[in-house]
């Protein structure tokens, strides 16, 4: 067999898998997953979901859940409800407003200023629900909205499954404390940046930061770009020189 035709084959074979997972999709859309990812999805009508966490990947696991075959599900989100039309106000600063993706449509509870205290669970060590806490945003002296508990407001959710889906406000205080690193206004790691004498470098000899911990939460691919440059920083300080890539110009 010529390798044009062992290419050919493999076009084909993709071409009858694309094919058989479109026929599925047009049979039954819960048979979309299993079509593409074989049997080993768990499949069960009877479970209740809640998704702590109210972005984008939350979102996705709303749809995952829907497909899956899931009861009820709830997404919750700390942040207060945005309003359906953009706020103009608010500029420069991104307008937030309320965004309602496919997944959603396809059907959740949206539960916002609810935060997750406590994963519940019965005599047997399964999840049966979560404790939650309703929550209150109020505008600070510094000028920045921080949260607080709205006292007598706990409630559960049943459900039999939890995915969590959050993202966060910054870097753990007590780890950056307790190494004694220096934080900027957000509650970042104060370190280097690419080109400059220490990069990555806190203001403890030693202690580098990177990643979400140094810039704020941000892209994954960015958070692993940096862990490399950051890992030949590492290294440039304790031989004095690295034979792991440059950084950027």
């Amino acid at each position: 067999m010529t390798a044009i035709q062992q290419d050919s084959n493999k076009d084909q074979q993709r071409a009858d898998d694309s094919q058989q997972a479109s026929d599925a999709i047009e049979r039954d859309p819960n048979e979309s997953l299993k079509a593409l990812a074989g049997d080993s999805l768990a499949h069960d009508v009877s479970c209740d979901v809640v998704i702590v966490g109210g972005g984008d990947t939350g979102s996705d696991c709303v749809g995952t859940a829907r497909r899956q075959g899931a009861g009820r599900i709830w997404q919750l989100d700390l942040s207060p409800m945005p309003p359906e039309k953009d706020d103009k106000s608010c500029w420069p600063a991104w307008p937030r407003k309320l965004r309602t993706s496919t997944s959603h449509e396809e059907g959740c509870e949206r539960l916002w200023e609810a935060s997750t205290k406590e994963i519940l669970l019965n005599d047997k060590g399964e999840v049966r629900g979560v404790r939650c806490v309703k929550l209150k945003w109020s505008l600070g002296p510094d000028g920045r909205f921080t949260p607080s508990e709205v006292p007598d407001s706990a409630f559960e959710i049943p459900c039999q499954r939890v995915l969590l889906a959050m993202g966060f406000m910054h870097p753990a205080a007590a780890t950056l404390k307790s190494f004694g690193a220096e934080t900027d206004a957000r509650g970042n790691a104060k370190a280097g940046v690419d080109g400059s004498e220490a990069p990555f470098a806190t203001s403890v000899p030693g202690v580098f930061a990177c990643g979400d911990t140094r810039s704020g939460q941000s892209l994954v691919v960015r958070a692993m770009s940096e862990g490399r440059r950051c890992a030949r920083a590492v290294d440039v300080f304790l031989t004095g020189d690295s034979e792991l890539p440059s950084f950027r110009p």
